[in-house]
């Protein structure tokens, strides 16, 4: 008899991780031109500033977050004398804010994409179901603080965490440990799966190429936007620099 419960808890996670890794290694070396963040700043930048910023920083925090939350050992926290109840504390004050950020700016953002014609018409459907989904999840998500402040005392957070390390274990009965959580607690599990899935095939996949190496890039480039106007400086470094 078929197990829905199995199939998303115990099944699911190992093939998402699959598609996952093998069509970002695929697309990066079949379509490396398509891996990109496609910005259409140029094409409108009103509400662009205020909803990437509030989007990114929320969806990093959250991201991290639930990374070092979910697979933390649990006697980590037992050896750093940190208390199950002060962790879901932490989780439900610094998630809710970045919750509450990334939820503005990716309303902001998707406001952006499905009302400024310009932008819609220059927008793939994969750009407007992505950021559609993410707003979802981010207003599941927002959901789950008003559940799990009926439990403060940490145990579902021990559940979750006991099955994702269980997961990553390779442990075969893994999908028990959250059978009996809150069908909105599943939901925003399945949907982040859903996400992870469909990462290769998005703009998503710009996150693993953030060109830190900007950073510390000295010298300047010589660039002339027409003939016979001033040089303009840039923090690019000239080509022919050291010749």
């Amino acid at each position: 008899m078929f197990d829905l419960d199995f199939f998303i808890f115990g099944i699911m996670p190992y093939a998402v991780l699959a598609i996952a890794l093998v069509g970002t290694i695929a697309r990066y070396e079949r379509d490396p031109h398509t891996w990109k963040t496609s910005s259409s700043q140029l094409l409108r930048r009103k509400q662009l500033m205020w909803g990437s910023v509030l989007f990114h920083v929320g969806i990093i925090v959250l991201f991290f977050g639930h990374l070092i939350g979910l697979f933390t050992p649990v006697w980590v926290l037992d050896t750093l004398g940190v208390s199950y109840a002060l962790k879901q504390w932490m989780a439900v004050v610094i998630g809710g804010l970045a919750g509450l950020a990334a939820f503005v700016g990716c309303t902001m953002l998707l406001h952006r994409r499905l009302y400024d014609p310009r932008i819609r018409n220059n927008s793939t459907y994969a750009d407007i179901g992505i950021l559609a989904i993410l707003w979802v999840q981010i207003v599941i998500g927002m959901g789950t603080i008003w559940l799990t402040l009926g439990h403060m005392d940490g145990a579902k957070m021990l559940q979750f965490m006991s099955w994702s390390q269980s997961v990553m274990g390779l442990q075969v009965n893994a999908w028990q440990e959250v059978v009996d959580v809150h069908w909105l607690y599943k939901l925003h599990i399945f949907l982040g799966l859903v996400i992870v899935a469909l990462f290769p095939f998005t703009r998503l996949v710009h996150m693993l190429s953030v060109p830190i190496r900007f950073l510390w890039r000295p010298g300047y480039q010589i660039v002339r936007s027409r003939r016979g106007a001033k040089p303009a400086r840039t923090g690019l470094k000239p080509m022919n620099a050291n010749k």
